[in-house]
């Protein structure tokens, strides 16, 4: 709670470190970071599932916050352009599973058997969970991050930014840069997917009774 406390404390402050930070003050920079790394690196793991993937995806993301924050005009939207970065970054990763994943099926029956156990063990869901939770939680959680990765790409973004990150309709627009009626129409759809993705699983409401 006292941990909380000085987070929001410091989030109140975040306009003067932005600020600071944009004049190339290294300590503001490092402030930021610390503010910002725990929440961009949830919001990857939620969208990729990979322990090792959120860690180099948020890196990349907070290194180039360091590189172009000078160029952000207006420091109310830090917000929705750190998350911009972040999304890039992954869409990026996305596209290079799928590449690699194209290659693979051109392996021999003797290779593909072991590409698909590496890939497997690759892209490993990230445990990033209570560890006093029970099993069953935790596979009810690796279904709900499985399901999540079924949606598209940008139904799941939008679906993780309201649902998770609470965010406002019009940070996910500036984020993702789209209209405020079409990030609506996709977490529409994409809460519509997932119900019924989860459904096919057996997974309910009734089952489902706590927060990623």
């Amino acid at each position: 709670m006292y941990a909380e406390s000085l987070l929001d404390i410091a989030m109140l402050h975040a306009d003067s470190l932005i600020a600071n930070a944009q004049k190339g003050d290294e300590k503001a920079l490092n402030q930021l970071v610390s503010l910002w790394y725990k929440r961009i690196y949830n919001y990857v793991l939620k969208y990729c599932s990979d322990e090792d993937t959120a860690t180099e995806i948020s890196q990349q993301t907070f290194i180039a916050m360091f590189r172009h924050i000078k160029k952000l005009k207006d420091i109310d939207r830090f917000k929705p352009w750190l998350y911009r970065i972040a999304t890039n970054f992954c869409y990026e990763e996305s596209r290079k599973r799928k590449r690699n994943r194209t290659v693979s099926l051109t392996v021999t029956r003797g290779e593909e058997d072991e590409t698909e156990e590496r890939l497997e063990v690759g892209e490993a869901k990230g445990n990033f969970f209570n560890p006093e939770r029970s099993f069953q939680q935790l596979e009810l959680e690796e279904v709900l991050l499985e399901s999540l990765g079924e949606l598209t790409e940008d139904q799941r973004t939008v679906v993780i930014m309201k649902e998770y990150e609470g965010m406002k309709f019009t940070e996910i627009a500036e984020a993702l840069d789209a209209s405020e009626n079409t990030v609506k129409t996709r977490l529409y759809r994409g809460l519509r997917s997932l119900k019924e993705i989860l459904e096919r699983k057996n997974i309910t409401k009734e089952t489902v009774h706590y927060e990623l």
